[in-house]
């Protein structure tokens, strides 16, 4: 069975030593991005380590490629904030199963292919709408709680805050231009982490913010109601979940496919995020899904194969069983500007220099999907509602396609000659090219450069079929592809178009 599914290909060349150091980097990079979205989105810290851990470990084994590292994405945090402040962090357990059996049926059902109905533009709206939502997120650790109220940091304690924060980025920009070899974010918080231990300064820390102690991911039922209602609470989430992990997982599966040269396995990867997720709902986990830059940093470090994946989420488990006290003196500071820093590195910055070349209708999609995204939190919602746009301007741009030249043989019979697809965004223009009354007796219409696509195509042409019989002329559809005569066949019930074999050409007549 393992050797069907081929999990680890050991004909290939594995380079131990790359693949163990470009582990220990993910982890290092990953660590601190899945405790900030853990506690942005108010979960216990080690709930984001957990979903590291176990998003990260399944995955690599039995994902869609090597190459790939998953964890506890701020795309998915994004979407589970409401549920988390609305019902409770059980219920957020409940959906990330519910989500994980989602994506496993989108997986066994081959749907992954649906991915590339995704434009670009919409990518870029969405990748830039969540980059500005990690951004404002992160205003959220320069408040602080005063009589019961959230109020802005002012005096001493905001200066602290900003110039740790300062200095996070700081060493975040100009370390790789002294080194590469060690991550920027990980040398970031151990030199914050020690200037405020060494000095004794008083700032917030993981902490303060909820306890941290270490351990194996316990086994949990999530603790809910097993009732209609609770169902119809988790549902939504695990939908918008589900569909945003597996979206910003498709892609990144296909960047790494770019990247490489080589093509991963997309249904096998929505199986894999799954079984994760389901994991992760009954073992502490956030829930998670493949991350570009922690994907981005593997391959940079030179990582091809499944091991760099596994070793990066042993590491964590290692310091989630032996570095817990550590982790929770860590300064909120030193966290607060790693994020800042990974919303610059998410947000699309490129978008901005093609605007000018890109369509209007392009650039209208790209912004509001990331206004939509930034406004109600709803990646998936801004992302469907991006597709449906495109969807509609490319009907459209189609519809003005269509187009006839028009001649009478030498018979005496007028010929139309369509060129451009007839489905239902084209029918009215396709309508208005007909001059019923003024036509011969005898109709043509040439199907040679023109394709019938839908219901609204063919009920078109019954109605042009009616309206020609009615002055008592004749009408033949002249060179309809053979799908089109299988549309017609179908719609016999529906529509007054009969078909049969013409000695020199396939030919549609209307019913005399």
């Amino acid at each position: 069975m393992f050797s069907r599914a081929r999990f680890f290909d050991f004909s290939q060349k594995v380079n131990y030593k790359t693949e163990i150091l470009a582990g220990i980097t993910v982890a290092m990079t990953m660590m601190p991005e899945s405790l900030s979205f853990a506690i942005l989105a108010g979960f216990p810290p080690l709930v984001g380590l957990y979903a590291a851990f176990i998003m990260g470990l399944v995955t690599s084994i039995f994902g869609g490629r090597p190459g790939l590292i998953s964890g506890g994405a701020g795309a998915v945090v994004v979407v589970i904030i409401a549920l988390m402040k609305s019902n409770g962090i059980e219920y957020v357990f409940a959906a990330v199963a519910l989500a994980g059996i989602i994506q496993i049926l989108v997986g066994l059902f081959k749907l992954a292919k649906f991915i590339r109905l995704v434009p670009q533009p919409v990518m870029y709206g969405f990748v830039n709408g969540l980059a500005v939502i990690i951004f404002m997120a992160q205003l959220e650790q320069f408040k602080t709680v005063v009589n019961g109220e959230k109020t802005w940091l002012i005096g001493q304690p905001l200066m602290i805050m900003a110039g740790l924060v300062a200095l996070t980025i700081a060493i975040v920009v100009f370390f790789p231009k002294i080194t590469k070899a060690v991550p920027p974010s990980l040398v970031a918080i151990i030199v914050v982490f020690f200037i405020v231990l060494g000095f004794g300064i008083n700032t917030k820390t993981v902490s303060d913010i909820a306890s941290v102690s270490g351990g194996f991911p316990p086994f949990h039922i999530p603790n809910i109601p097993l009732t209609i209602e609770t169902f119809q609470i988790i549902l939504p989430y695990a939908v918008i979940m589900a569909g945003v992990a597996l979206t910003e997982g498709l892609l990144t599966l296909n960047l790494v496919d770019e990247i490489t040269g080589t093509r991963g396995n997309g249904n096998r990867e929505c199986i894999a995020q799954g079984s994760a997720n389901i994991l992760n709902g009954f073992f502490f986990g956030m829930g998670g899904c493949p991350m570009i830059a922690q994907t981005l940093v593997n391959l940079s470090a030179g990582a091809r194969a499944r091991l760099s994946g596994i070793v990066a989420s042993l590491t964590i488990l290692l310091i989630i069983l032996f570095g817990a006290p550590i982790i929770g003196l860590v300064p909120m500071a030193a966290l607060t500007g790693v994020m800042i820093m990974v919303a610059v590195g998410t947000f699309e910055w490129v978008s901005f220099k093609i605007f000018n070349k890109m369509p209007k209708q392009d650039v209208f999609v790209g912004i509001l999907v990331a206004v939509i995204t930034v406004w109600l939190h709803n990646l998936a919602l801004a992302v469907l509602i991006g597709v449906i746009i495109s969807a509609l301007v490319f009907a459209w741009e189609s519809a003005k396609r269509i187009r006839a030249r028009k001649y009478i043989d030498n018979k005496g019979i007028k010929h139309y000659e369509i060129y451009g697809p007839l489905f239902f965004g084209s029918v009215t223009a396709f309508s208005e090219k007909f001059d019923v009354t003024d036509d011969p007796d005898e109709v043509i219409i040439d199907f040679k450069d023109c394709k019938v696509t839908d219901m609204s195509a063919i009920e078109t042409l019954n109605k042009l079929t009616e309206r020609y019989h009615k002055v008592g002329k004749k009408l033949h559809l002249k060179h309809l592809s053979e799908d089109c005569q299988v549309l017609l066949k179908n719609a016999g019930d529906v529509i007054d178009v009969n078909i049969y074999e013409d000695p020199t050409y396939r030919v549609a007549i209307d019913k005399t």
